[in-house]
């Protein structure tokens, strides 16, 4: 199982973002649990300087803007 974390303010592309997530690892195979991170402080210390954000299994692996899908893809594949 993976661990992904989502990082943002609530905002409808943090919410779009959550959902390409699942629907990726629902399409891959892989299960995923989701955390979505809201609070400012946590968002700067994972390094995140723009919203939404997006790690797995610790790692940060995108920043701002909504995730391209086959980067998405790779990610979960990793």
């Amino acid at each position: 199982m993976k661990t992904v974390k989502v990082y943002g303010p609530g905002c409808k592309r943090c919410e779009t973002t959550e959902l390409m997530v699942r629907e990726a690892a629902a399409k891959l195979g892989i299960e995923v649990e989701i955390e979505k991170v809201f609070d400012p402080k946590s968002i700067a210390i994972a390094g995140v300087m723009s919203t939404p954000g997006i790690s797995i299994d610790g790692k940060l692996v995108h920043a701002g803007g909504l995730p391209d899908a086959e980067k998405l893809d790779r990610w979960l594949s990793a």
